[in-house]
């Protein structure tokens, strides 16, 4: 039977100053929920003060997107951290876009990590543990936004978290649920059409689609679309036209989603 609600999201505010990253005012049009950088691995004060303006204006729910230290990589290279660290580094983004949410006259409803964070947390159990460690001492009603069938899901449904699980609609996916590193050849989904009916077939039959066909069984919460591609806005939209043709509903996830 097909699913007949799903969210979409997507990461936003990871600007800097007068450097400017993504099409955040035509992607919060498009998506319900938006993943908004802590600042660091993206972001500063104005950023997240003015994206989650936007995301409230919008009426898109408002996340936290916490990654590393690591402005020059993006967040995407994964530093040495004992556990405790990663718990703490975590903790410390929360807060800020807690505070920055409450500034912008909305609240804080979910966490997503961001780039090799999430990366090592959907496959080390002990970074994920550690995340979903954070998330619970800070705000146990928060909901964990974790990549579909990976160790961060299970550690955040162990830790008695909320768990959304999320898809992507423009990355490839090993057989074993892990997304395909960007380094590889048809790791990243460009064409809009290609991307939209990919999504549909995984949030209608609840699976996840691997790059050799391999079918992973999974609720399907969110929905990611990248907001920093030159197709990125296209692919948004055709995600979202393609889902509600299929007569499947765009609506945030609920807190308590996928539990």
């Amino acid at each position: 039977m097909t699913q007949r609600t799903v969210d979409l999201n997507a990461d936003c505010g990871e600007s800097f100053g007068p450097w400017r990253m993504g099409a955040d005012r035509e992607i919060l049009d498009i998506v319900t929920s938006a993943n908004v950088a802590c600042g660091f691995h993206a972001g500063d004060p104005d950023t997240m003060a003015e994206t989650m303006a936007m995301a409230v204006a919008a009426g898109v729910a408002l996340g936290a997107h916490p990654g590393y230290e690591d402005k020059q990589g993006f967040g995407r290279r994964a530093l040495p951290m004992p556990p405790a660290a990663i718990t703490r580094m975590v903790a410390y983004q929360i807060g800020a876009a807690q505070a920055m949410a409450a500034l912008a006259g909305g609240a804080l409803t979910h966490v997503k990590p961001h780039g090799a964070l999430s990366n090592l947390a959907s496959a080390d159990r002990a970074t994920a543990d550690a995340v979903a460690a954070a998330v619970k001492a800070v705000d146990p009603s928060l909901v964990l936004l974790a990549i579909a069938t990976t160790a961060l899901e299970h550690a955040g449904r162990d830790a008695g978290l909320a768990v959304a699980a999320e898809i992507f609609a423009d990355r490839a996916y090993e057989p074993d649920g892990q997304l395909m590193s960007r380094a590889n050849p048809g790791a990243m989904v460009h064409d809009p059409a290609l991307a939209a009916a990919r999504v549909v077939e995984m949030v209608g039959e609840g699976v996840l689609l691997a790059h050799d066909g391999t079918r992973l069984a999974t609720a399907v919460d969110s929905v990611c679309v990248h907001g920093d591609g030159p197709q990125a806005v296209a692919i948004a939209r055709a995600v979202r036209d393609a889902l509600e043709a299929a007569g499947i509903a765009i609506r945030p996830f609920a807190a308590g989603a996928g539990r």
